[in-house]
């Protein structure tokens, strides 16, 4: 093994975010890479880690679409990042590197389809290999996954708990991103039936209930505000946690919610996405949808400074009620570039649970995780 880890993905807008953080951040004398198809870019941003005073990384030249560039980078690093999406179309080739070689991996994939396949093409493969397979470790879904593990750890872990999370969010989110929302929406009816092939090979664990709430709008937390049921994977990660981890209790419910103010913000939100999510099923009305923003846009770093997230999480247990928080900065760009850096500095450099296959960040990295990161507060 040559480095400690390898970011494949650093010449885009998310991906240059997250080298710049990982050069700053490394410990001094690590050996790492950067990867990518165009080395010229890659040197650029190799010269501007070094402008700015950090650990250097090296330059490899690799393709995504081409399984011997992939396996040869996989086997020379202890981690792999990847943030070239939209995943359904760059990214199976990687996971199924990173599988083979026993090589730990992590992304940023907010694409439900994506790693429900890549769990039944690649899990069975990491669990004898040892690769722990990290999906989801960017603002999808490190304050939602890792925000409940912090909630169920300050609850008795014998009584039934119920868990809401209610997002709000002020942030411009990446082309990449909106990408691949789209090809989510248009794909429903294959994600439906891949989410299925999961659960019958899956099963559930002997002897606890895990479960997601009813998806209904209502009030927000404290019976303040209104809230809409936010149907992206961030609860299903949460769900994959629970499963795996005795802590979350025999029965387990959580619910995911964005919140407003306002209840014409709210009606507006729902109209719109409603709109957008339709639209995506129609061809030239999401070819017209993709233009609006393409992969690799970013908003201007003065905007990312206004930007910022908070996540509350209320739960229930035993009778006794239990409010937390996860906030930070930009949620799309500079937030998600320090989540995926710390979830490779852990999986890199921490002592980790004894684990491997498909995990959350929840399984796979969890307390190390949580004390790397400066978001969760219990109020």
């Amino acid at each position: 093994m040559t480095y400690a880890f390898a970011l494949l993905g650093a010449t885009g807008f998310t991906g240059g975010l997250t080298a710049d953080y990982l050069g700053a951040h490394a410990p001094a004398g690590t050996t790492w890479a950067i990867a990518g198809r165009n080395r010229a870019k890659l040197d650029a941003v190799a010269s501007q880690i070094s402008d700015a005073g950090g650990v250097v990384p090296d330059v490899v030249v690799a393709d995504v679409h081409d399984p011997g560039h992939l396996l040869a980078l996989a086997e020379s690093t202890g981690v792999l990042a990847s943030t070239v999406g939209p995943y359904s179309l760059h990214g199976a080739a990687v996971v199924a590197a990173c599988a083979a070689s026993g090589t730990d991996y992590c992304d940023l994939t907010g694409e439900p389809e994506f790693v429900d396949r890549m769990w039944l093409e690649h899990h069975d493969t990491a669990v004898r290999s040892g690769a722990r397979l990290v999906h989801a470790c960017g603002f999808d879904s490190v304050p939602h996954d890792l925000g409940v593990l912090h909630t169920v750890q300050q609850l008795p872990s014998d009584v039934p708990i119920t868990v809401r999370g209610y997002v709000r969010a002020s942030a411009d989110f990446s082309g990449g991103t909106f990408q691949s929302a789209l090809g989510a929406f248009a794909g429903f009816r294959s994600s439906r039936a891949t989410a299925k092939a999961r659960r019958r090979r899956e099963g559930r664990p002997a002897g606890r209930r895990v479960r997601g709430l009813p998806e209904r709008p209502g009030r927000g937390i404290g019976g303040t505000g209104w809230a809409l049921p936010l149907p992206t994977i961030d609860p299903q990660v949460v769900l994959r946690s629970a499963r795996a981890l005795p802590a979350y209790g025999p029965d387990f419910s959580y619910g995911h919610f964005v919140e407003f103010r306002h209840l014409p913000v709210a009606v507006g939100a729902a109209v719109g996405a409603g709109a957008v999510v339709a639209g995506a099923q129609v061809p030239p009305i999401r070819e017209a949808l993709g233009r609006f923003k393409g992969a690799g846009e970013g908003p201007s770093e003065s905007r990312r400074a206004r930007s910022w997230f908070r996540v509350q999480f209320e739960a229930e247990a035993g009778g006794a009620r239990l409010v937390t928080e996860a906030a930070g900065g930009d949620p799309g760009y500079t937030e998600t570039a320090r989540m995926l850096g710390e979830s490779v500095f852990a999986l890199a450099f921490d002592d980790l649970p004894d684990t491997a296959g498909q995990v959350t960040t929840a399984v796979a990295m969890g307390d190390a995780l949580l004390a790397r990161l400066p978001y969760f507060r219990t109020l």
